[in-house]
């Protein structure tokens, strides 16, 4: 048994050891969070130092600033790790056994929307405009497309004769692996473009097709050959709000407030649903759910209106 071993280097070694061949990069990322914390609220302990009462104080102290959700996945991840680490002999007791797990409590936060006249005020100030921000930002306020949706548009995936862009693939801007598949099976679908949509995008890929090599045939593309990361695009959508006189809003608000508009004008949640690719209603009520009690407060009124209607109405 080593004695001086501590939680974060068995923890390290485990991890490489047995979830980096298997897990996606994306969820190897979280194990070495979770590696990071272990270093932060363990320290320098040695795991076989380790016990109930050690091991319930410092998840306790890291739940004061984590969400229960959280502090579980943390817990699990750890409680894993340990009990392995007992199958190897390398200490004999299981200090994470009788762990409590609790969290902060985290109010789930309205969703950030611009309203009507601000997504208004957007939409034209970023049209028919040469910046491929501006067009990104543009696009994706009138069609509610994720940003990875967005840079994974190729040119075979507009068409232009019946106006719709049909999403069946992703640009996986954050580890750069080039194309993936879509969100969800439900996130593979066809939407319908208004004109002014198809005048822009046949303006851009006149002006492309004289100043890009472009080799996988990308709608969006910068000079270099390069993406835009989400950032960088961030950034400049606060700057266009500050500019505007609009509320700040992240990149990820415009898909949300395109469902919102839509919602407002009386398009349907199922019709709302499919043109953002969610994989069933629910989980568009879910989302939009402050919207949809508005919307039922108003209808409310309209139902009362209608029926009082009755009494004037002249044969």
């Amino acid at each position: 048994m080593n004695q001086e071993l501590t939680l974060d280097q068995y923890f390290r070694t485990w991890i490489e050891t047995y979830k980096e061949p298997i897990v996606s990069k994306a969820t190897y990322v979280k194990y070495q969070n979770t590696l990071k914390q272990i270093i932060k609220y363990f320290g320098e302990i040695p795991l076989s130092q380790i016990t109930t009462t050690s091991y319930q104080k410092a998840l306790s102290e890291y739940s004061k600033t984590h969400a229960k959700l959280t502090v579980s996945c943390f817990h699990n991840q750890i409680h894993a790790c340990i009990l392995d680490a007992i199958d190897e002999e390398i200490i004999k007791t299981d200090a994470a056994r009788k762990a409590v797990i609790f969290g902060r409590n985290v109010e789930k936060e309205k969703i950030k929307c611009l309203d009507y006249d601000e997504w208004a005020s957007l939409v034209k100030a970023t049209y028919n405009t040469d910046n491929i921000k501006d067009q990104i930002i543009y696009l994706s306020a009138v069609t509610g497309l994720r940003y990875a949706e967005i840079l994974g548009l190729t040119w075979d995936c507009i068409d232009f004769a019946n106006r719709k862009i049909t999403i069946n693939k992703t640009w996986d801007y954050k580890y750069h692996r080039g194309f993936i598949p879509t969100k969800n099976k439900g996130s593979k679908r066809t939407i319908d473009i208004d004109d002014n949509t198809i005048r822009m995008l046949l303006v851009h890929q006149e002006k492309q097709k004289t100043s890009i090599i472009n080799p996988l045939n990308l709608v969006f593309l910068y000079i270099d050959g390069k993406q835009l990361y989400s950032a960088n695009i961030n950034r400049y959508l606060l700057i266009l709000c500050e500019n505007l006189s609009i509320r700040n809003i992240s990149f990820h608000s415009l898909r949300h407030t395109h469902a919102s508009v839509l919602l407002y004008q009386g398009v349907s949640i199922m019709a709302v649903s499919k043109r953002l690719g969610h994989s069933n209603t629910a989980t568009t009520q879910n989302i939009y759910i402050h919207i949809i009690k508005e919307m039922e407060n108003k209808e409310k009124t309209l139902i009362i209106k209608v029926l009082d209607n009755v009494f004037h109405y002249n044969q």
